[in-house]
């Protein structure tokens, strides 16, 4: 009897066979291979080979000849080119190189999507070109919910789960910034007030570099206007060293050490002995232009900080996770707001500057967007003696942007700290302590400060006064006005309400 092999095939030569000759006689006998296979069949190892032959399929085993009459076949077919060549190209495929959480660097021309929150939880998403800007989104946004346009939006980039936050600059490609994320993380975009944004460009040089962090430049050009010396910051020449103790938190232990740090042209240094600025002294702790610097928000409860004004230097480098990242902290807001302001200047420079001067040209092209000047007066009083109250005087508050009726003291103080600790900062709330009174909460040298609005009545007429009924009016809009005007018993004029939309 041949072996396995020669009986497989010549079992595939009879089947070759028989599918060119057509179907054969039962009678006409197979040759010996075949029969071989039929006589293992009558054993009682399968089934007969006339059931194998008429009701089952025979299984060819392939060949290299029958390898070798295929390739001419295959061969002989036309070339017909793919109409898809993007689905087998994976560098030119939408669909398999564009990722979601912003993998990979965003490609021209194509839509992207961007979801933004406002400060009370709701949200919208826009449909984004890859080179707009975090300026022409604030514009998109402040027209599709009617808000009033001026260059205090902002967009907000939040890491809630590093309690790190930072305020784009207007020029920042949004949808770069976006795919820096990491996937997973709960990053997001927020759309809200930020008055402090341009507030370097505005307040006096020593309320914003105090004499002790900048002295070299503040005493060679005391006589020296504040815009003057704003471009010699800007100027890449002649910037003065910014300098002062933090608080260093090591990246081995959670221990935080006091340091003296120096920013300077090429980076930010720390000294290891006391405020010596020896080159031997002074140690390399980071770049700036390869970082984002961060506000930490609640410093004491994620990192331990020993006082609630800490920030953080993000390299870029660094996507997920504690680790990498740089976390200081100031003694003070002042010093914190100093620090993060030269920050700015340093990494940005001159194209800050272009922002601001641009900001102030949008404002000056839609000059109903600036509140009208009143004609300032010296009476205390601002209500004439036939003035009725009515009402109507009682709730009418509650339809201004500035109102956010039950909200409390700590909540409060957190808010105007998100939309910027500048001086005329307020908004006006229902007291907690008192059930009938209200309290105006109001930024003053970077404090919030409150101060109690009671209602009072006389003669059948409601007023409400913050002192004892010298100064009285007839509802909190005539009140919230005359300080705009006037500063009374506050210490400043109320300049700027917090406010949030609703997306």
């Amino acid at each position: 009897m041949p072996g396995p092999a020669g009986g497989r095939q010549e079992a595939a030569s009879a089947a070759d066979d028989a599918m060119d000759g057509g179907a054969q006689q039962s009678g006409i006998r197979d040759p010996p291979g075949v029969g071989s296979v039929e006589q293992e069949g009558d054993v009682g190892e399968g089934p007969p080979a006339t059931d194998l032959r008429r009701s089952q399929p025979l299984f060819i085993h392939s060949t290299s000849r029958t390898v070798s009459e295929e390739e001419p076949r295959a061969s002989s077919l036309p070339n017909i080119p793919n109409p898809f060549p993007e689905l087998c190209s994976p560098s030119n495929s939408p669909i398999l190189s564009s990722l979601p959480g912003g993998q990979g660097p965003p490609r021209e021309g194509a839509c992207h999507l961007v979801k933004v929150f406002s400060e009370d939880g709701s949200c919208r998403s826009l449909e984004v070109s890859a080179g707009t800007t975090a300026r022409q989104l604030c514009e998109m946004l402040v027209q599709r919910t009617h808000a009033l346009h001026d260059h205090s939006w902002a967009l907000v980039e939040l890491h809630q789960h590093l309690a790190l936050e930072r305020c784009l600059e207007d020029h920042e490609s949004v949808v770069e910034v976006q795919s820096a994320w990491p996937l997973g993380a709960d990053s997001r975009f927020v759309f809200r007030k930020n008055f402090a944004k341009y507030e370097l460009f505005k307040s006096s040089a020593q309320s914003l570099f105090p004499e002790v962090m900048v002295s070299s430049c503040l005493e060679a050009n005391k006589s020296m206007a504040h815009s003057e010396l704003i471009q010699n910051f800007l100027n890449s020449g002649s910037c003065p060293e910014v300098q002062g103790f933090l608080q260093l938190r090591e990246a081995s232990r959670k221990v935080w050490k006091r340091f003296y740090f120096s920013l300077r042209r090429s980076g930010l240094y720390y000294s290891t002995k006391g405020t010596s600025k020896d080159p031997r002294h002074l140690q390399y702790f980071a770049d700036l232009t390869e970082s984002n610097i961060y506000y930490v928000t609640q410093g004491k409860k994620h990192y331990g900080t020993p006082t609630e004004f800490g920030f953080c230097i993000k390299p870029y480098k660094v996507r997920s996770g504690v680790k990498g990242l740089k976390l200081l902290c100031s003694e003070d807001e002042q010093s914190r707001t100093c620090w993060m302001a030269a920050f700015r200047l340093f990494k940005y420079g001159m194209q800050l500057y272009r922002n601001y001067q641009q900001a102030q040209a949008r404002l000056s092209q839609h000059p109903w967007i600036t509140p009208t000047p009143l004609k300032k007066t010296t009476h205390r009083y601002s209500l004439p003696a036939a003035c009725q109250s009515s009402p109507l005087s009682a709730a009418i508050h509650r339809t201004q942007p500035w109102f956010h009726g039950r909200i409390s003291r700590e909540d409060t103080q957190q808010l105007i700290g998100r939309q910027g600790l500048v001086d005329g900062v307020f908004l006006v709330r229902e007291s907690q302590r008192n059930p009938k009174g209200f309290v105006l909460s109001l930024c003053h040298l970077q404090k919030v400060k409150h101060y109690l609005i009671l209602p009072s009545e006389e003669e059948g007429q409601l007023y409400f006064t913050m002192d004892d009924g010298q100064t009285r009016f007839a509802d909190l809009i005539q009140l919230v006005e005359f300080h705009q005007i006037n500063r009374g018993i506050l210490p400043c004029k109320l300049r700027h309400y917090c406010t949030c939309v609703a997306l």
